[in-house]
């Protein structure tokens, strides 16, 4: 299986024409540039956020062309810390012009299946996935581009329902 760094999925943002949906379903995410500030986050500590700048840079300029970018977050109640701080920086996100949207695993939809060896996922177009893949510590290990229609035609209707299912980051109070 060939997978391209994080750096060339962002390039996707480039290309993409009028959506951008992501999937996750992790309770935890390992990424090297949110080690400091999640530690810091946790010691209580002001945290300095300039590590998010490239993607809430990214997402305004292609919202501002008004493309939309959207996350559902698919997480376990009560919250690992990892997803307190996830919606403790939410707002940075939202922001920037990024809808974000979240399940708890409770309210998921009855008999939901998820694709791809439920793996995070972006959706771009209802065209072209990038699914995520990870070492056994959480690490990224880069994303899998796939094409085929039907597992992008399943991964769109999953979106769908999902999307409908969830509740905005507004109204979310955990």
């Amino acid at each position: 299986m060939e997978l391209i760094s994080s750096a060339e999925r962002n390039q996707l943002f480039e290309r993409f024409a009028y959506d951008a949906f992501h999937l996750e379903l992790r309770d935890d995410y390992s990424v090297p540039d949110e080690d400091s500030p999640f530690a810091s986050w946790l010691r209580g500590e002001t945290v300095d956020y300039s590590y998010m700048e490239p993607w809430t840079q990214l997402v305004r300029r292609v919202t501002g062309e008004g493309k939309t970018v959207r996350r559902i977050r698919v997480i376990t109640e009560p919250h690992a810390p990892y997803i307190q701080w996830e919606h403790a920086t939410t707002a940075l996100n939202e922001g920037a012009g990024e809808e974000i949207r979240w399940l708890p695993r409770g309210s998921l939809p009855e008999n939901i299946t998820f694709p791809l060896a439920g793996n995070d996922w972006w959706l771009y177009d209802d065209r072209l996935l990038a699914v995520g893949h990870f070492d056994s510590e959480g690490r990224v290990l880069g994303s899998q581009i796939i094409e085929d229609p039907d597992t992008v035609t399943e991964c769109a209707r999953l979106r769908d329902l999902l999307w409908a299912a969830a509740i905005p980051h507004p109204e979310y109070k955990p």
